[in-house]
């Protein structure tokens, strides 16, 4: 069984965004994925409505394929908290999407930390997008990881093209920062990572559609990971981390 940590649904035509569920899950099944974490493009609180609604739609419509990530704004303050709590305890959502490009926020200001704060005091974790561009690098997110020590951080592509052994580096200093392979292009970077940090703390994702979920498959079965660790990117660490594993 094969769980993708980092998809994406939405439908927001102005930006030229047409990904409705249907999108991802003939990926999955193109890749052999059995589930996949979900998030829109857009953040919600914002100026299009039903942001959050549309993933929880999503997951009522492939309740045993897809599970649903509110991706918020800081910006919004108290608004974006109530929102985000919410989308856990009304929606069923299992974790908190931050995307500081898009809203130009520090990870460590204060508005996101409130937000990460809450996710952690709900169980849940927060999955930042973790590139190349000011307010995602590693070192600015691990900024908020020790701010919040008790919070789950994900850095979703673990640092992108050119940060990767960056991220490496502070999840090695930060014990609650977890590294996650989409989008990311050296299989060799993965087996360095599980040899950093060790295998529990690194999941597999394919941040499809925009990257094809087959590839990022293989792109981790080509890292040289013994199949014990290889069952622990592709399942149980998720599992665990969600509330999942049996």
């Amino acid at each position: 069984m094969i769980i993708d940590s980092h998809t994406h649904v939405d439908e927001a035509p102005t930006y030229g965004w047409f990904d409705p569920p249907e999108v991802i899950v003939r990926l999955l099944d193109e890749a052999e994925i059995d589930r996949a974490v979900v998030m829109t493009y857009r953040d919600a609180p914002g100026p299009e409505e039903k942001v959050i609604e549309y993933i929880a739609e999503a997951v009522v419509r492939y309740p045993d394929r897809l599970i649903g990530y509110a991706r918020m704004n800081p910006r919004y303050g108290d608004e974006a908290v109530a929102l985000f709590d919410r989308a856990i305890r009304e929606y069923g959502m299992r974790g908190l999407k931050l995307h500081p490009v898009s809203y130009v926020m520090h990870p460590a200001s204060e508005p996101t930390l409130d937000l990460i704060r809450h996710a952690a005091s709900l169980g849940v974790p927060t999955l930042f997008h973790c590139g190349d561009e000011e307010f995602s690098l590693p070192l600015q997110i691990a900024e908020a990881a020790a701010a919040v020590p008790d919070a789950l951080i994900i850095l979703g592509h673990m640092g992108g093209y050119f940060h990767v052994r960056d991220a490496i580096r502070v999840a090695q200093r930060y014990p609650n920062l977890i590294l996650e392979t989409s989008a990311m292009p050296y299989p060799a970077l993965i087996k360095d990572a599980v040899e950093a940090i060790g295998a529990e703390r690194v999941l597999f994702a394919s941040d499809g559609p925009g990257c094809d979920p087959l590839l990022e498959v293989e792109k981790v079965r080509r890292a040289g990971l013994t199949f014990e660790q290889e069952a622990l990117l592709f399942r149980g660490n998720i599992e665990r981390m969600l509330g999942y594993a049996q």
